[in-house]
């Protein structure tokens, strides 16, 4: 197993030290560690800088072919010839934009959830962003504030939540000499602190610095898309420099005509509107989750995650809402519930400035059950993590007190309240209610324990989000495999998964016996509930169950998630998890909603499906403007020029692709996308080239002229095309039959309005008869082959040849990064 990131050590600050301290550092001795560079910036991981997205879009192979060829086609002058630019630029901005779009979106939600911090400088309090924090620093902390930076604890005592570091969910006591964690939140109590750790040096940073790396996008379709323009390119250049040489030097063609003929050739032999289509089908399906307050990070995820078949989930922030509620109150014998209640009330009250989430949650079950405020309190004793209750005097003089019932009780009436207990399921948490004979001076019990007695119990638990069971219905009904991977205790973990709704809530396991990769390699096929995880841990898991062959979605809002969420297929983050959570992710729920999961993988499964009935339109041209290269070759001339390859790809392929692509598909994602797309794309194909083939061979007997046999093939690759355009669009409905007729109509206007502009020939009788003859034929050919291709794709055959050559080009791939 990897290397774990040790939790800082070490002796606390002697009392002479703390005395001299608190009175904060001076501006001088400010400036001095600020010029050493001890400050605390640079400690979350970072989004993309606007310079990083932009260089990651531009340079890119499939631009630079594309460039290479405009500079081509720009040496002849023919500038309607470099309409294929226009897809390209669409392509880049298109991807810049939207990565630019959902950046700063994260980025404001890191400078929203910014808060200040209360420093000493010059012996007055003054408040700064965390990143202004220097080494030696003395900061003020109250309930609710988190801790900027590792420091050691000077004065007082408080309750500390380390969850979003560790993901244990109980609260750490902190007093003098402890050590306080950057990234943690101050739950109760108020501490002044000096600040030992800043920047990189700090535990949160360190765990960071793990996940500086961006992800790499891991993506099938985008995948596909490398291999079909990387093996192009191969083919690119000896074909494209081939056709140009033998029609320069043996057809007694022009350089200017001889790069036309090459460039068209190429330019068909790039997918360049797929590349297009499927950046906007994903913008806009990222446009449209936005809209539902997700942000999406890489677009590709979307694909990612309508694919993914195990789904970890983070306990706090996903299941839970990280806040606490009250799932029972039970008076003891001899008190009622009115009593109870009351007795409550005048602790909770007398406590409200300084109420955790305990109290928080106690104060909203008493409003909701309409009891009303007491009267001010005598006197109130707040709670101590050293003595784990708080209290209060309230105005009759009744002392009250409430806390761990060990701590509050003794002897028969101790015996009383675990009796009542029995009951608690594994994520409850118990409070006794007591009266008492009063308190010292110092906060503890006259008489101690031994003279309380008690008026009941309140149960306390995490609150179960109120669209989660709903959301992991839908999750289960999908096929989805679901983890929950905690921090916390793994029994109460276990308990509210099973209120959530998580299969196989019983199978839970310690991660902290898994102390080999053998266990925990063992651990993540046995089981589903994993409590006491560290962030190495959680990260390993993750890597296990890729290893299993699993596509792996992981939630998480915490700095002990970060790592888990690099390694995952799809990570997911909400806005008010920490900032690296956030950063990493290439999903953040911007309302910490979960329950708009299923909406991302609706839009991903509609991108997913609709792409691949539209891309197989693409791959047609890619594979018979191949094929009629290599043929032009031995048998010149090449029958398009670039522009008339532009109206191919605008009324066969541009247009019915884009309008299919947007259509509402939720369909599960079934097969592998390579296979989908050639089982549609190679009938076509194959009747295209026999087609195509049979009209250059009428031409070279002689009964038509270049620009005819132009026209010829043309209209043939229309005919197929729109055959193909009508088999996938089955089922009908009338938006598709609109969309046939409007194809149709685009070619009929290019070939007559346009005919000049598209060098279209009149038709002559040869023409008409080579057209009906031919076409005919090709029709018949490719609903044959479409059969088959169909009953090859069904038997999985065609999945196995696709997922061999996938698997071959990786290993090319591989070997040659190597080189």
């Amino acid at each position: 197993m990897s290397e774990e990131i040790e939790r800082p050590s070490g002796a606390g600050p002697s009392k002479s030290d703390r005395l001299a301290g608190e009175e904060g550092l001076s501006s001088s001795e400010v400036a001095e560690r600020v010029s050493q560079g001890k400050t605390n910036a640079n400690t979350d991981v970072k989004t993309k800088s606007i310079s990083q997205i932009l260089s990651e879009h531009t340079f890119t192979l499939f631009n630079g072919i594309n460039v290479g060829l405009a500079a081509c086609v720009a040496i002849t002058g023919q500038w309607s010839n470099m309409l294929f630019m226009v897809v390209v630029i669409c392509n880049l901005v298109v991807g810049v934009v939207q990565e630019i779009r959902a950046k700063r979106s994260v980025d404001r939600l890191s400078i929203l959830t910014q808060k200040l911090v209360r420093v000493r400088r010059d012996g007055k309090t003054v408040q700064l962003p965390p990143s202004e924090i220097v080494l030696d620093d003395v900061i003020l902390l109250a309930h609710g504030e988190q801790i900027p930076a590792d420091s050691i604890v000077l004065s007082g005592t408080a309750m500390v939540d380390e969850s979003l570091l560790t993901g244990e969910a109980d609260l750490i006591p902190k007093a003098v000499g402890d050590e306080l964690l950057s990234g943690s939140f101050v739950e109760s109590g108020t501490l002044v602190a000096r600040v030992e750790r800043v920047g990189a040096d700090g535990f949160a940073a360190r765990i960071n610095a793990q996940a500086k790396t961006f992800k790499p996008v891991e993506s099938e379709i985008l995948a596909a898309l490398d291999m079909i323009i990387r093996v192009g390119t191969y083919l690119l250049f000896p074909l494209g420099i081939c056709l140009f040489l033998r029609t320069l030097f043996m057809d007694g063609s022009t350089v200017n005509g001889s790069i036309l003929t090459a460039v068209a050739a190429v330019v068909g032999m790039i997918p360049q509107g797929l590349v297009l289509l499927t950046s906007s089908v994903f913008a806009i399906a990222t446009t449209r989750l936005a809209h539902r307050q997700v942000l999406v990070q890489q677009t590709y995820c979307v694909e990612t995650l309508a694919r993914v078949d195990t789904l970890c989930l983070d306990k706090t922030g996903t299941i839970t809402t990280g806040k606490m509620e009250v799932s029972g109150v039970l008076p003891a014998r001899g008190a009622t519930d009115s009593q109870l209640c009351s007795a409550l009330s005048s602790i909770v009250h007398a406590n409200e400035e300084d109420a955790n989430e305990t109290g928080s949650a106690i104060l909203s079950y008493l409003s909701s059950q309409g009891v009303p405020a007491p009267d001010p309190p005598r006197r109130s004793v707040a709670f101590s993590s050293r003595r784990k209750y708080s209290g209060c005097v309230d105005s009759s003089g009744r002392a009250l007190v409430m806390g761990a019932a060990s701590f509050v009780l003794e002897g028969e009436e101790l015996a009383r309240a675990q009796a009542m207990t029995q009951m608690r399921d594994g994520c409850e948490r118990i409070l006794a209610v007591c009266e008492a004979p009063g308190f010292q001076d110092d906060g503890a019990l006259l008489g101690g324990t031994s003279e309380t007695r008690l008026l009941g119990v309140v149960v306390i638990r995490d609150q179960i989000r109120p669209t989660a069971p709903q959301t992991i219905k839908y999750f289960l009904e999908q096929g989805v495999d679901l983890r929950v991977i905690s921090g916390d205790d793994p029994q109460t973990a276990s308990a509210i998964a099973a209120r959530a709704g998580v299969p196989h809530a019983e199978d839970y396991v310690d991660a902290s016996t898994l102390d080999t990769p053998e266990k925990l390699s063992q651990a993540a096929k046995e089981f589903h509930i994993f409590g006491r995880v560290t962030p190495e841990q959680k990260r390993d898991l993750v890597h296990a169950m890729q290893d299993m062959g699993h596509t792996v979605a992981m939630t998480g809002d915490g700095v002990n998630d970060v790592l888990a969420l690099r390694a995952a297929d799809c990570s997911i983050s909400v806005a008010s998890g920490s900032a690296a959570a956030r950063n990493i992710s290439e999903i953040v729920l911007a309302d910490d909603d979960f329950s708009h999961m299923p909406e991302v993988v609706a839009e991903g499964r509609r991108s997913i499906n609709n792409l691949q009935r539209s891309a197989s339109l693409f791959l047609v041209k890619t594979v018979y403007t191949a094929v009629l290269a290599l043929v032009c070759i031995v048998a010149p001339p090449y029958p398009f020029i670039p522009i008339q390859m532009s109206l191919i790809s605008a009324a066969i392929i541009g247009v019915p692709s884009f309008v299919l692509a947007l259509e509402p598909n939720h369909d599960r994602v079934s097969g592998d996308f390579l296979a989908n797309v050639l089982a549609h794309s190679f009938p076509a194909s194959a009747a295209i080239v026999v087609s195509l083939v049979t009209a250059l061979v009428v031409e070279h007997l002689g009964f038509m002229s270049f620009q005819q046999t132009s026209t010829v093939c043309m209209l043939l690759v229309t005919i197929v095309g729109v055959c193909l355009i009508w088999r996938i669009s089955q089922p009908l409905t009338p938006l598709r039959r609109a969309l046939i007729a409007v194809v149709i109509g685009i070619v009929a206007v290019g070939c007559t309005v346009l005919s000049e502009l598209f060098m279209v020939a009149p038709l002559t009788l040869t023409m008409i008869i080579l057209i009906v003859v031919v076409g005919a034929f090709s029709i018949v050919l490719f609903n044959r082959l479409y059969d088959y291709s169909l009953h090859e794709l069904d038997s999985g055959r065609l999945a196995r040849l696709a997922s061999r050559a996938e698997e071959a080009y990786e290993h090319r791939k591989e070997a040659s990064h190597r080189r």
